[in-house]
């Protein structure tokens, strides 16, 4: 009986692909959940976000840049994304072309970064972060870029500048990840990197006519709360699904989002309240965010503890860069994408190289406060590295799109509004 029940076993297991493959299909399951949650961050999570901080003449446009780059890049990161970012290393810098158009990529696992999922499952959960990366850039120029220039400058920029970074970050081979540094979802690959662009564009592209002259509120709040609200949800997707399985450390980078974004909420709403005298909700629903992009890197190597410290600094960290040094320096990141995503991605990745543990994660390394200051040392290379050269490329693609299409629209299609010149669409009929 013994030999029966073994035989039917070894059938059951050789007819079975994905068990022979050692596919895990709780991890599988996770994974694809993690990468739907992710696209929701982009359309409509950030959508919503950045369209209702924008005035009424401009929200359709807003949105349409957000679903255009979902489109976009989905179709660039197939052909030839992700063999630049995940493909077989060429010097520590770049993947080659052996992923081109998806081939070798297949249902079988990927044993470089993924042993339990089929090797699409992993391709598909990198897709949406490539894909979320320039949508988050179009928060620094919004009301004041062509949408042809958005499409040319977004397909060069992911090319040129997201696939490499990503590369060095999480590629085998890649110079930072054989330097050591850490960065658990994306804190340089995403938020340090899209930042830098983010204020080499909103330098590029000069101010909104009326900025610091006209006043300009958020049209619709309750339409940038529930954005903020969806990109809540969708990050657990982003941090948590980037353990690449359903296990402990997914629960572990769970934990410390959620609670890194509610300690930003509150610190920065505590310092709006001292600083402007009353809370706001745009202050609050900003101030989540910024805990979010803080703890993105550190997620999956720091303590629940660590993660409230991480949150609270965030929020005032983010909440001076958005308050006090912008309107210093009186450049016009319209939306804050470089005050949240490159300020909180840089304070993330230096609070990963003090509060990382490997009791948290033994793939990890020892930050400052564990006795080890190497670690500290190589997040503040990968930090200067990603912003220096997505800011330097992020210049020399605007200047190329400049010459070829011109990046800014008219001024009086500026002064009618995006939704009506570019797009010839109105987003309320009143």
């Amino acid at each position: 009986m013994s030999k029966l029940v073994y035989a039917l076993l070894i059938c059951l297991i050789s007819a079975s692909p994905a068990l022979a493959a050692g596919i895990d299909t709780g991890d599988t399951a996770w994974v694809l959940m993690s990468t739907a949650l992710v696209l929701l961050m982009t359309a409509p999570g950030l959508a919503l976000f950045y369209s209702g901080m924008v005035r009424r003449k401009n929200v359709l446009g807003t949105i349409m840049q957000s679903f255009a780059v979902l489109c976009a890049v989905s179709i660039q990161w197939v052909l030839i994304g992700y063999s630049l970012s995940f493909g077989p290393d060429k010097f520590g810098l770049i993947g080659g072309l052996e992923f081109f158009g998806l081939q070798g990529v297949g249902q079988e696992p990927n044993l470089d970064y993924a042993a339990t999922i089929p090797h699409q499952a992993f391709m598909l959960f990198q897709m949406m972060f490539a894909v979320i990366t320039p949508a988050l850039i179009a928060g620094a120029f919004a009301e004041r870029m062509k949408f042809s220039a958005f499409l040319i400058f977004t397909l060069l920029w992911t090319t040129l500048v997201y696939d490499p970074v990503a590369h060095w970050v999480w590629g085998v081979g890649g110079w930072l990840r054989v330097l050591g540094a850490l960065d658990f979802a994306g804190g340089a690959v995403v938020h340090i990197s899209s930042g830098a662009a983010a204020l080499a564009a909103a330098l590029m592209l000069g101010k909104r006519k009326g900025y610091l002259t006209e006043v300009m509120p958020p049209h619709n709040l309750p339409l940038t709360v529930i954005g903020a609200g969806l990109l809540w949800f969708g990050w657990f997707g982003f941090n948590a699904g980037s353990a690449l399985g359903a296990n402990g450390l997914a629960a572990t980078a769970f934990l410390t989002t959620n609670t890194a974004a509610a300690g930003a909420g509150l610190s920065w709403m505590a310092v709006e309240w001292i600083h402007r005298g009353k809370p706001t909700l745009l202050g609050l629903a900003s101030g989540i965010v910024a805990g979010l992009v803080a703890i993105t890197p550190a997620a999956g190597f720091v303590s629940p503890v660590s993660s409230i410290i991480i949150g609270l600094a965030a929020g005032i960290v983010c909440y001076a860069s958005v308050a006090v040094i912008k309107p210093l320096l009186k450049y016009d990141d319209s939306l804050d994408a470089f005050g949240i995503h490159g300020v909180g991605g840089m304070f993330g990745a230096i609070a990963t190289g003090i509060f990382a543990t490997v009791a948290v994660n033994p793939a990890g390394a020892d930050g400052l406060i564990f006795g080890s200051a190497a670690l500290l040392g190589k997040q503040l290379i990968a930090i200067g590295a990603s912003a220096l050269y997505s800011f330097i490329v992020s210049i020399v693609i605007l200047k190329v799109v400049d010459l070829v299409v011109g990046l800014r629209v008219a001024k009086d299609d500026e002064v009618q509004g995006l939704d009506i010149t570019q797009h010839s669409e109105n987003g309320y009929s009143l």
